[in-house]
Order: C-alpha cells, then sequence, then structure tokens
C-alpha cells in the first residue's frame, strides 16, 4: 500500500511538474526551459542529500548516469517528434511506450503482481493512450514521427527501469548522477545547435517549479520503487498525464473531450485495482 501511495503522489507531482513546463514553454525558449528546470532539479537534489543520506556507491552513479541520458535522450526525440508529426499521435505512442516498457522489464525479470493488479496495469495503459489524446485536428502521423515518437518513449520508460537498478541503500545519489547527466546532455545539444539558454523575463519562477516538482517527483518514485514492483510503480507512475489534464483544465479552463473524461476514470480504477491487490 505505501509504494501505491508513494507512486499516486508521484504521478500527481510530476503531471503539475509537466503543467508548469507548458506554461513556461508559452512564455520563453523549449532549451532555456529544459536546462534551468534540469539545474533547479539538481539544486534540490544536492540539497537534499543530507536529509535522505545513502551509501555514495559508484553503482548507483553510473546507474543515474544511464538513466538521465535515457531521459534526456527520449525528451529530445519527443520534441522532435512533435516537430515532425501530429499531437494527436505522437503523445499516446510516447506515453504507451513509457509506461509499457517498465512493465514488460518487471515482468520478465520474474515479478509476478497480483492478478487484480495486472488487470489494474491494463487500465493504466489505456489510460495513459486516453488522457494524452490531443485535441489537434489529424488522426494519423507519418512512419517517420511515429516511430521517433516510440523511440522517444523507449527514453523514458529506460529512465524508470534504469534508475531501478541502482542499490537499494543508495539513497537519492542515483538521481545525482542522473541530473548531471541530463543538465550535461541538454547544454551541449544547446551549444552544438545555437540555441539560447537566456530564459525570457518573468519565465524564470514557473521554470524553477518545473524543475523542482520534477526531481521532487524523481525522488518519490525511488521511495515507491524501493517498497514495491517495479512493474507496478511504473505503470502508476506513468498516468501522470492525467493530473495535468486535470490542472488545464480548472486552472487554464480547458475543456475535456469524452476520451480524456474516460481515461481519467480508467486512472482511478487502475488506482483502485492495484491498491487492494
Amino acid at each position: 500500500m505505501t509504494a501505491v501511495i508513494l507512486a499516486t503522489v508521484c504521478a500527481v507531482v510530476y503531471g503539475t511538474a509537466d503543467f508548469c513546463g507548458g506554461l513556461a514553454t508559452r512564455r520563453s525558449r523549449v532549451f532555456s526551459v529544459v536546462a534551468l528546470s534540469q539545474i533547479a532539479g539538481l539544486a534540490l537534489i544536492l540539497a537534499l542529500l543530507p536529509v535522505l543520506p545513502g551509501a555514495l556507491d559508484p553503482r548507483a552513479l553510473w546507474w543515474g548516469v544511464a538513466a538521465g541520458l535515457a531521459g534526456a535522450t527520449g525528451l529530445v526525440l519527443f520534441y522532435r517528434a512533435l516537430a515532425t508529426g501530429v499531437m494527436s499521435v505522437v503523445a499516446p505512442a510516447t506515453a504507451v511506450t513509457s509506461a509499457a516498457l517498465p512493465v514488460v522489464f518487471g515482468l520478465a525479470a520474474g515479478e509476478r503482481p497480483a492478478p487484480q493488479a495486472l488487470v489494474g496495469i491494463v487500465l493504466a495503459l489505456a489510460a495513459v493512450m486516453l488522457v494524452s489524446r490531443d485535441r489537434s485536428a489529424g488522426t494519423s502521423g507519418s512512419a517517420g514521427s511515429v516511430l521517433i515518437a516510440l523511440a522517444a518513449g523507449a527514453g523514458f520508460g529506460g529512465f524508470f527501469i534504469l534508475l531501478a537498478q541502482a542499490p537499494g541503500d543508495a539513497g537519492l545519489w542515483p538521481l545525482v548522477g542522473a541530473r548531471l547527466s541530463s543538465v550535461t546532455l541538454v547544454i551541449l545539444l544547446a551549444i552544438v545547435t545555437k540555441r539560447s539558454l537566456r530564459p525570457t523575463a518573468g519565465s524564470l519562477p514557473i521554470i524553477a517549479a518545473a524543475g523542482l516538482l520534477d526531481m521532487a517527483a524523481n525522488v518519490l518514485f525511488l521511495l515507491a520503487k524501493q517498497e514495491g514492483l517495479l512493474s507496478l510503480v511504473a505503470v502508476l507512475v506513468s498516468l501522470y498525464p492525467a493530473s495535468t489534464l486535470l490542472l488545464a483544465r480548472y486552472v487554464l479552463g480547458e475543456r475535456l473531450r469524452s476520451l480524456q473524461v474516460a481515461g481519467v476514470a480508467c486512472a482511478l480504477g487502475a488506482v483502485a485495482l492495484i491498491a487492494v491487490a
């Protein structure tokens, strides 16, 4: 039950971070939002190290570095897919892939969730696809953009899988490695592509909020993984688009489509089934 609570809260925090990031990208350049939010998250994790100490194990740092590279690569590919494809195709393809990969990995590694939990996993995957549907026009995308979206989802799913491989007594050190590698990669990409990292006036607070919330969610994921199965924790965490959607509805006044409402209902059902398993 502890793992379910932590993973569900993690999904809410991830979704809130994405909401803040979305607002930030409306006000500032994408690369400045990504880079500066990552730096804010790094500052938070360094501040939390004395509070949640762990054993400084080189394996933890290297697993974290690998996870950070996977996550950052997924982010770059996701933006690339959005630039070349249709949002209503790219977002669900990315979201479902990122949710499904940790489930498949966990089951292949020998995890055996209860039957109710397996039903909850199926509902959660359906929820991720439904709530990620965009109201943009068009229902199909090029094969190239779909493949890039799948690769982006693999990067995000790889982040969860690789982070979960770090030793259980490492504390927050895997996240230090993850954030150092992702910050380095994003800054190098900005330099190579000659993109400015300077935020527009007034956008820094919301960028910082996005980074701090994202890192807080990462911490919750690590804590949840220590308490439960990766196949269950990761799929619950992947429900984060539901909270982003609800925030857009009640903060920005965006209307929900019937498919998205059904997705939120599936998400609630998935959490309930996994909780009682």
